[in-house]
């Protein structure tokens, strides 16, 4: 159990990271909630909280229920997912970096005394206060930049621009309830399309229309209860490039790669 870094979270760009620093040697376990609601899941490790086991890319992720069945699947070289939403099991872990990959916008609890090195992705962290660094996720010029003092750019709530479009590749819910899915990631739709609809406490069922023609890169679990105003997918406006639904993302990859380089900075290598 030497050398672990842990992750909090395991949504898509937390799993850009998780895949990032497994393929680079770390032994790598992930920490989730009951009830993930990850969009791009089919680049989420967080699926495996359903399925017991996601592959993404070549790396396999599998659930375990105690430290036990964490122990023997790091040693089958796969990444383990642990449900722990409080990161209970860090005391008992030891891991030598906690990156939180929550994403939530602000801390959840993450703090220095966690890990030899701690790291922050986007806003809600300061570097040098509750974590040791913290990496930046606001898409443009310092996407992925490793700010050792000081805060991320602060979340702008207007999703980052892909060939010319920005917050209407994404959709949120218009009622609490339940979702029912009528199409499946990976299809083209088209504006005003009916992807799913919400069928809220009363019964009634609110639909959820395609914002724009494109590919559906990204769509919450079906039978997930969702809020109002939660974002349930993502529309990706490259019809020509189907394969950007089960891969992982240039954003992803760029986070991934400041994690990475915080993490060997800090002389903090894997043991092969």
């Amino acid at each position: 159990m030497e050398n672990i870094v842990l992750i909090r979270g395991a949504g898509d760009l937390a799993s850009a990271v998780i895949h990032k620093l497994h393929m680079c040697g770390f032994k790598v376990l992930a920490l989730e909630v009951e009830k993930p609601l990850a969009i791009r899941r089919q680049v989420a490790f967080s699926e495996a909280v359903y399925e017991g086991e996601k592959e993404i890319e070549g790396v396999y992720c599998k659930l375990c229920k105690n430290i036990s069945q964490i122990k023997e699947v790091l040693e089958e070289n796969k990444v383990a997912l642990y449900i722990d939403p409080k990161g209970e099991i860090i005391k008992e872990i030891k891991p030598k970096v906690v990156v939180d990959c929550i994403l939530a916008k602000k801390n959840l609890g993450t703090n220095k005394d966690m890990a030899d090195l701690t790291v922050g992705l986007g806003p809600g962290f300061s570097a040098g206060e509750d974590v040791d660094i913290v990496i930046e996720t606001m898409r443009g010029h310092n996407l992925g930049r490793v700010i050792r003092n000081g805060r991320a750019k602060e979340n702008t709530g207007i999703p980052g621009e892909i060939n010319g479009v920005s917050k209407e590749r994404v959709v949120y819910s218009c009622s609490n309830g339940i979702i029912r899915n009528l199409c499946n990631i990976g299809e083209v739709v088209r504006k005003n399309q009916v992807i799913a609809y919400i069928e809220d406490e009363n019964g009634k069922k609110h639909e959820v229309l395609a914002s724009i023609d494109g590919l559906l890169r990204g769509l919450i679990r079906d039978g997930s209860y969702v809020r109002n105003n939660l974002k349930i997918l993502d529309i990706d406006p490259r019809l020509g490039e189907s394969n950007n639904a089960y891969t992982i993302s240039d954003k992803g990859r760029n986070i991934a790669g400041g994690v990475l380089e915080a993490i060997l900075s800090n002389n903090i290598v894997p043991k092969f």
